[in-house]
């Protein structure tokens, strides 16, 4: 692969071009990202506490900016490393400064497809689809079949696999401005970055361990865009070098903090959490480090020294934690480049003994709380709820119809037909333009699968909040 491909500046629509605009293509999308409707949902849509009323714990918002700015820095590092040690005389300040940026709008975008609820809401779509496909009966040939029969594999495994990242590439391309001809335009550089798992959801392998076929990265409905950035920015179906550094700050920045947030939350102790680093393995450097950050604030009477302790020992942790993902991204350059790379850049032992300590204390002892649990059961209840009056009804829009709810409906259709056309209102009109105009040249079998996706689209965009008030609100109780 090759730098100058790589970051390629064109995009799907040719733009005006007025004035003197001294920004990049990079930080053209960078300005356009944070001023979109669904960047702005991210402030209240999980990041592991559902609904917290504490300003302290991170939302998706607030961990997008922090991915954003690890990945810049990490950018920055690599770039530096690279032309220092002449691993490659194409990559230049100019590229170094291009993946900065670069790698800065990719942390911003990187979970703009999640559902509300985060991780559960995903569970809880698939959940949904697992359990519905087989026996929801949809109209075919002028009788009904079971809605998986209506669909092609890919078409159905999209849902059964419903990944927010391959939502968040139809987010970008397809559903924020519509009438525009859909999505924010953003570069083809950029998508390439964001799409981490360059496979179909009939192409992945989670137990694969190659990490670039865990997941799917694109539905069948980008199936030409994919194909499209993959050709103009020569990756030809491995994943974007970009990728893996986004990956790893994503892995920084939430393994770090869910900790911070867990500590807030009461889940553990400082105690506790020493004993449990010394337990897993970690380091006795990185463990006196923590035990002087907590020796200081003793000794200047801070409130709480373990959370000071805590906080600053996560903080050093960062650094050198971009230090080991800039080295394993140095180290393996080459075979980064060529495509056949398939680890994770963090993978030396003392940097990924701690690595995973985190995650591993975070899951122990936050992730499997009552109060998760409780939260888990609630996403669930909500999710099934909204599809399961969001998809029938739209899987019986007929393209001869209007999309008009006061027009008369027909003639003997009972209270069923009446409540799917109230419950289609609900749909808001983007996510209509969408469909309308994809359905227009689609084939009446991809029709269908273009207006389940329209009501997939529509839930897994709503915020908790939202998902959580309309839930309440059609089930009748005080919101």
């Amino acid at each position: 692969m090759e730098w100058q491909r790589l970051l390629c500046t064109e995009r799907a629509r040719q733009e005006m071009r007025g004035g003197r605009d001294l920004r990049s293509e990079f930080e053209k999308d960078y300005h356009r990202i944070i001023e979109s409707a669904a960047f702005r949902r991210l402030q209240d849509k999980t990041q592991v506490f559902p609904l917290d009323r504490s300003d302290f714990i991170r939302t998706r918002l607030t961990h997008s900016l922090e991915v954003s700015s690890i990945g810049r820095s990490l950018a920055n590092n690599i770039g530096e490393s690279v032309i220092e040690s002449s691993l490659d005389h194409s990559f230049d300040e100019n590229v170094k400064a291009d993946v900065c940026e670069l790698t800065a709008c990719a942390g911003l975008i990187h979970d703009i497809g999640n559902p509300p609820f985060g991780h559960f809401g995903e569970e809880a779509i698939r959940a949904w689809f697992a359990e519905h496909l087989p026996v929801l009966m949809v109209p075919a040939g002028g009788g009904s079949v079971p809605l998986e029969k209506a669909l092609s594999p890919q078409q159905a495994m999209d849902f059964l696999h419903f990944e927010g990242n391959a939502q968040g590439l139809r987010v970008v391309s397809k559903l924020e401005h519509p009438i525009r001809g859909g999505g924010l335009n953003l570069t083809y550089g950029l998508l390439s970055a964001v799409i981490k798992y360059p496979v179909s959801s009939l192409g992945m392998n989670p137990a694969s361990s190659d990490v670039q076929l865990k997941k799917n990265g694109y539905m069948a409905s980008e199936q030409d865009l994919f194909d499209t950035v993959q050709r103009v920015t020569g990756t030809d179906g491995r994943r974007n070098p970009v990728a893996f550094i986004l990956e790893a700050a994503d892995d920084i920045a939430y393994a770090t903090a869910d900790i911070e947030d867990a500590y807030k939350k009461g889940f553990f102790s400082y105690q506790t959490f020493e004993e449990e680093l010394r337990s897993r393995g970690v380091g006795k450097s990185y463990l006196k480090i923590l035990g002087d950050h907590y020796d200081m604030a003793r000794l200047e009477g801070t409130v709480d020294p373990g959370g000071y302790a805590i906080r600053s020992w996560l903080r050093d942790v960062q650094d050198l934690l971009i230090y080991a993902a800039t080295d394993g991204f140095v180290k393996h350059y080459r075979v980064i480049m060529s495509g056949t790379w398939g680890r994770e850049l963090i993978a030396d032992k003392r940097s990924r003994a701690v690595l995973e300590a985190l995650k591993g204390i975070a899951w122990d002892f936050a992730f499997t709380s009552p109060s998760i649990y409780r939260t888990e059961i609630a996403a669930n209840t909500i999710i099934s709820y909204l599809l399961g009056i969001l998809v029938p009804a739209a899987v019986r829009y007929r393209g001869d119809e209007k999309w008009t709810y006061g027009a008369p409906r027909t003639p003997g259709a009972g209270r069923g037909a009446l409540l799917e056309e109230k419950y289609l209102s609900l749909i808001p009109e983007n996510y209509r333009q969408v469909y309308l105009r994809c359905a227009e040249h689609a084939a009446e079998a991809d029709q269908m699968y273009l207006r389940v996706l329209m009501a997939t689209d529509s839930v897994s965009g709503m915020t908790d909040s939202y998902a959580r008030n309309l839930y309440m609100e059609l089930k009748g109780f005080d919101v």
